[in-house]
């Protein structure tokens, strides 16, 4: 006959064997991602790297490596390790870029060529790219506004509107620095393979398709410029997530790194006041996991 009394203490040797093995298994987690931020309070599915200006380093529940808007040796806040060594960033499975001026465009071509990897951004922006030999043919894809495209496997990126320019300042055989056009701006409609979706703006001024974007996208994450002179300020930024775009969460993006983009993350967290949109704010060369 089995004893009550020794099925209870079966019971509770086994119970604490399981509270025991899942602490283990959690600091093990908080171990691997020392330093790295969560901001949902569980394991993230998405990590995501701010590099300063518009640039990020994105890495997907799939474990894809994502780099948008490459800004890295001109960065004057890029994480030093990625100046000193390209390789550094991983192995890149996708490169966005959202328009050709040189904070944005930056190191795209030579991450391309590096990592044998596709350029992904406006039409008219990758042809002069290929033509003035910056990047080969076959490293290049063109996609244009309502365009989508599934680079990887369970990942999908579709291209959106932006108010801004676009030019590219590329250097000809003698090094001397040359004007072509660069085509129009646009954003980015990241879908990740859990269905997580980023909107990265690009630089942009107001416009009312913002609303439309964000209703038929529904965007959980928006990275916004702030920095004002040429994209949105502080005050532009925070009318339009409040009024048109009201995502779960918004990350503040293209300033503190260019004296012409004066606008601070505290002028944006003030005209956010009393909005219960969650303000996702970083520093350059922090992750924060999604």
């Amino acid at each position: 006959m089995i004893s009550f009394k020794k099925v209870s203490l079966h019971c509770s040797l086994a119970l604490f064997s399981l509270v025991v093995s899942a602490g283990m298994l959690s600091t093990t987690w908080a171990q691997s991602g020392a330093g790295k931020t969560d901001t949902s309070g569980v394991r993230a599915a998405t990590q995501i790297e701010w590099l300063g200006q518009a640039g990020f380093r994105i890495t997907t529940p799939g474990g894809k490596l994502i780099v948008v808007d490459p800004w890295i040796k001109g960065g004057p806040k890029t994480p030093q390790k990625y100046k000193n060594d390209f390789a550094a960033l991983g192995k890149i499975d996708l490169l966005l870029v959202s328009h050709g001026h040189g904070d944005h465009l930056g190191d795209a071509p030579d991450l391309a060529k590096l990592n044998k990897t596709k350029l992904y951004g406006p039409a008219d922006m990758v042809t002069p790219l290929i033509t003035i030999g910056a990047l080969p043919a076959d490293l290049g894809h063109r996609f244009n506004k309502s365009g989508t495209v599934k680079p990887l496997e369970g990942v999908k990126v579709t291209a959106v509107r932006a108010d801004h320019s676009s030019l590219i300042v590329w250097p000809d055989a003698q090094g001397k620095p040359v004007s072509h056009a660069g085509g129009e701006p646009i954003g980015f409609i990241i879908e990740l393979e859990n269905g997580f979706k980023i909107w990265h703006m690009g630089d942009t001024g107001l416009f009312t398709d913002m609303a439309f974007i964000a209703q038929y996208y529904k965007p959980d994450l928006v990275m916004i410029p702030i920095g004002g002179n040429f994209t949105m300020g502080p005050e532009e930024a925070a009318f339009a997530i409040k009024t048109w775009i009201k995502p779960k969460m918004v990350l503040p993006m293209h300033y503190n790194s260019n004296p012409l983009t004066p606008g601070t993350l505290a002028e944006f967290q003030a005209a956010m006041k009393g909005s219960d949109i969650k303000i996702v704010p970083m520093t350059e060369g922090q992750t924060l996991n999604f």
